[in-house]
Parts: structure tokens; C-alpha cells; sequence
């Protein structure tokens, strides 16, 4: 992990968060001044679940994995972290304490941001704590969808539905590289490894997708849609 700044002022950087947007050149400075940057190689814990939460990450550049560590060192993963996201636990203002750990899938330049300041924002500028709720209500509803998914779709549907999130949502393309192992592809759709390479090798025999090692790609959209709906 190297701790070189890199960013030299919140005020210039081309993937700040959304909501930053909203503050005022003051406010801007003061962001600026209680924040430090560093680099993560893949598989760096960036968080650690029930480690003191004084800080918020925001990702510069790169993926992460965000997961629950649950018994018996079974993990389930709640979503992929991309450039321009801000990730808050929602433990910050409860126990002070992370709800879940985040470790680097790529390399990831991150900052951390004191929990102080952002609070402080919250506190004087309205329309950043207004940001604030719509994102952590976006983030609420994805969590909301990802449980109705896992209770009442089939294995085929939640993968399909997993694909299609990294092609939509992540990678903005029907082709992309598997950043996650057959392993955590089972943790992020509660299923075992065997399972998810069995049902892609469904998939790949009826031809609606493509995938080696390290690719997949999406050859009939409307038919994973399909799978991915009706589950």
C-alpha cells in the first residue's frame, strides 16, 4: 500500500463524487485538507469489517469487492466499488464500527475521508446531506433488490442477473474481463463454486454467452434477460 499523494486538490479532480459538486469552495478546501490518498494492489484489505469506522473511502480509480464476513469464514458479496463512489457503512452512526470489509479487486487509488468533516457538511449544507440520503436511498434499494433476488430466483436467474449487472453497471459493455474468481461469483449469488460453473456452461451450450478464464461476453441479451427475470 503507498501512500503518495497523487490528487493534488479536490477542486481538480475529474472522477469526484457526484455530490461534491454541491458544496462551496470553502467547503471544498476543508474536504480537501482532512483526507489522504492511498494505493491498493488487489486482494489489500482497503476496510476491515468490525474495524473502528472513522473514515469514509472513496475510489478514485479501480474495483473492489464490498462483503460481509460471516461464519465459518463463508463470505457473501454485496456489490463491486467503482471509480467516483463514495463507500459509508451504514455502522458509521450506530456503533462506529465497519458493517463489512472492502478489499482491492485491481489496484485502487482511494482517499479516506474523516467521518468528522463529512458529518460537519451534513450538518451546515443541505443540499450535500440531501445528496447524501439519495445515495445511501440508491444503495438501500440495490441491497433491497439483491435480497428479493436471492430468495426467490433459481440459481440460472441470479447468475444471469449477476452478468448482466457487470455489463451493464460496471463495465458499460457486452464483452468484458472477469474480475471475480468462479468462487466469488458463487458468494455474490449464494451459491456453491460447482454451481456457477455449471449453470455458465449452460449458458455457453445454449449459446447465450461466451466465456474462457479471464472473458465473458454476452452473445443473446434478450435471452439472459429472460433467464434473469423469470429466474
Amino acid at each position: 500500500m503507498a501512500n503518495e499523494r497523487l490528487i493534488n486538490s479536490c477542486e481538480n479532480c475529474i472522477v469526484a463524487w457526484k455530490n461534491f459538486k454541491n458544496l462551496s469552495r470553502s467547503e471544498i478546501r476543508l474536504l480537501n485538507d482532512n483526507r489522504y490518498e492511498a494505493t491498493f494492489k488487489p486482494g489489500e484489505i482497503i476496510l476491515k469489517q468490525g474495524s473502528p469506522s472513522s473514515n469514509a473511502v472513496f475510489l478514485a480509480t479501480g474495483m473492489a469487492k464490498i462483503y460481509i464476513e460471516g461464519l465459518d469464514n463463508k463470505s457473501f458479496i454485496l456489490g463491486i466499488g467503482t471509480p467516483s463512489q463514495l463507500i459509508i457503512g451504514p455502522g458509521v452512526n450506530v456503533h462506529a464500527r465497519q458493517s463489512y470489509s472492502v478489499s482491492a479487486l485491481t489496484v485502487v487509488r482511494a482517499c479516506f475521508i474523516s467521518f468528522e468533516v463529512i458529518n460537519q457538511l451534513i450538518r451546515q449544507n443541505a443540499e450535500f446531506a440531501f445528496g447524501m440520503i439519495e445515495d445511501l436511498s440508491v444503495k438501500s434499494l440495490a441491497l433491497q433488490s439483491k435480497l428479493v433476488s436471492l430468495t426467490q430466483k433459481k440459481m440460472p436467474g441470479r447468475l444471469a442477473e449477476a452478468i448482466l449487472f457487470f455489463a451493464d453497471e460496471v463495465y458499460k459493455s457486452d464483452l468484458f474481463d472477469i474480475i471475480l474468481s468462479r468462487q466469488e461469483l458463487g458468494e455474490m449469488t449464494n451459491m456453491a463454486k460447482e454451481s456457477v460453473v455449471r449453470i455458465l456452461k449452460e449458458l455457453e451450450t445454449s449459446g447465450v454467452v461466451k466465456s474462457d478464464c479471464s472473458k465473458i461476453q454476452i452473445l443473446d441479451k434478450e435471452k439472459l434477460r429472460l433467464i434473469s427475470e423469470r429466474g
